[in-house]
């Protein structure tokens, strides 16, 4: 398989991306391709790497890509999560997949994982074209994920979101939240195999928390796309795919 590097245009600026073509593919083979992008504040060197790697092993094609400010990705301000932003990136995705050579613009598949598995039940619904939806571990629903939060670390990041739309009236930079820590913390995600899982995803020889800016708390709290999808199923018969994929832990055991 090779693998190049890419970008393509999203709003007013890039995403960065990695395209796969399986051995021996050319032109006149058109390949099912699946377009890819990772959760909450994660970057494609967190692993998507391997799971590109077998499907282009089993013969599919690949777009792999990062979000706009996020990664290679251009935008700024950097590690500020737009939800509508992203579904704007993941619709410039599908259609530079479709346009990728060797690709069939008619058998496109889309991947998501944690907050990007919400994004593509979104897409994949939004997007008649798309034949299969693989939804891993997803975000579905934003309320009942913060309902289940202890109510002392949720408090603490309010507090976060405050003092984040505080700085943003006085015109300075964003105020961080960790993506993840240990239970209690006052991160996004401190559910007690968090931490170590997330920390296993990163590439070998680099450390340190991935954050977001602080308003992602309001914005993931409200977000609800399984809802969303089943409202457009009910207009339209679809031809498109979906599986879901359930993740009893992240760190492995």
């Amino acid at each position: 398989m090779t693998r190049a590097d890419i970008t393509f245009g999203s709003g007013d600026t890039f995403c960065a991306g990695w395209h796969y073509t399986p051995d021996g593919a050319d032109a006149d083979d058109l390949r099912p391709i699946v377009v890819m992008a990772h959760g909450l504040g994660g970057v494609k060197e967190e692993r998507l790497d391997a799971f590109a790697e077998r499907f282009t092993a089993a013969g599919y094609a690949c777009l792999v890509f990062d979000y706009r400010n996020f990664g290679a990705s251009g935008g700024r301000p950097r590690q500020v999560l737009d939800i509508q932003s992203q579904l704007a990136d993941w619709r410039a995705a599908v259609s530079y997949a479709r346009s990728l050579r060797g690709a069939d613009p008619d058998r496109v598949v889309v991947w998501g994982t944690s907050f990007g598995g919400g994004h593509v039940i979104v897409t994949a619904a939004d997007d008649h074209r798309v034949v299969a939806a693989i939804s891993q571990c997803p975000f579905t629903d934003g309320l009942a994920s913060a309902l289940a939060t202890d109510t002392l670390p949720s408090i603490r990041v309010t507090g976060l979101a405050i003092r984040d739309a505080v700085a943003a009236r006085r015109g300075r930079a964003p105020v961080m939240i960790p993506t993840s820590g240990p239970p209690g913390s006052a991160t996004l995600m401190n559910a007690p195999d968090c931490e170590s899982g997330i920390a296993a995803l990163k590439p070998a020889g680099t450390s340190g928390r991935t954050e977001v800016a602080a308003p992602a708390a309001r914005t993931t709290s409200t977000r609800r796309p399984a809802p969303r999808r089943r409202r457009r199923a009910a207009r339209w018969t679809p031809r498109t795919a979906t599986l879901g994929c359930r993740l009893d832990r992240l760190d492995g055991r």
